[in-house]
């Protein structure tokens, strides 16, 4: 990890006081070993109550980002790394939904991604399909660590190739390796959202949000938000990240989210 990655305490609090959106991963940033502990998901409720936008950023499938946006305290979700976000309405009571590509194109891709999926079972002992592919609409997840043993470096790099020389984009997170194809990921996405939805340009964006993460496929987010974060266990994944969030948390996953949240609150 870089010698430039700051502790979160040299945050300016200028910069906290600023910060009118907060963009988060979920897995191992809010969520704990798996879990999504009381602390990690009162900082979301707390973050919302003072007037901040709050948006989890995720991998994670279709299915569980209904039931995010319509249970969870926050203003929207993307999902699946980029392929669409959520929104839901309480007044309302209607759900708003934006797609990358169309149904048509989904559907086309997910005989692709069908085909690619035996041929990395096949070549790369261990792996498996993530538990939560069924409630996926866009992509393909393959585990190497969630409810698998975890595999070695050089099976998670030999499923990526596998991705991307079928043409498909590949990021991994901390438990899944993703594939997809289209020219979307997370920060795409965001972006659209945010200005669809919230009315905000891009350098409101930049000057104004945050984004909080903890992996690889977080490298886009960390590259284009100056004050992106990382939560203490991204330093696991030191020299294999294309960027690196400018400053890092004391504690780790749900923790470390807790952490700034309560910093970026006394700033206020």
């Amino acid at each position: 990890m870089s010698e430039t990655l700051q502790p979160l305490e040299r945050m300016p609090a200028e910069v906290r006081r600023r910060i009118a959106v907060v963009l988060c991963d979920i897995d191992d940033t809010l969520t704990t070993q798996g879990r999504l502990l009381a602390a990690s998901y009162s900082s979301l409720e707390r973050l919302q109550q003072a007037g901040l936008l709050v948006l989890p950023i995720t991998g994670r499938p279709a299915g569980w980002c209904d039931h995010m946006a319509r249970m969870w305290p926050i203003d929207g979700v993307v999902g699946e790394n980029g392929a669409f976000y959520f929104r839901y309405d309480h007044g309302t009571k209607r759900m708003v939904r934006a797609y990358w590509l169309s149904a048509s194109q989904r559907a086309a891709d997910r005989e692709r991604l069908t085909e690619l999926e035996a041929r990395i079972l096949q070549e790369v002992p261990g792996s498996a399909v993530a538990s939560d592919q069924s409630y996926r609409e866009a992509d393909l997840a393959i585990d190497y660590c969630e409810d698998v043993a975890r595999l070695s470096a050089n099976q998670v790099a030999r499923i990526v190739a596998l991705f991307e020389e079928a043409g498909a984009q590949a990021k991994v997170s901390s438990i899944h390796v993703n594939g997809w194809f289209g020219d979307y990921d997370k920060l795409s996405m965001t972006k659209r959202a945010l200005e669809e939805q919230f009315g905000l340009g891009a350098e409101e964006i930049r000057a104004r949000a945050l984004f909080v993460g903890d992996s690889p496929n977080d490298a886009p987010m960390f590259a284009y938000f100056p004050s992106a974060v990382g939560v203490a266990n991204v330093r696991a994944f030191a020299g294999r990240m294309a960027a690196e969030p400018a400053y890092v948390t004391e504690a780790a996953g749900g923790l470390g989210f807790a952490e700034l949240a309560d910093a970026l609150l006394e700033a206020r």
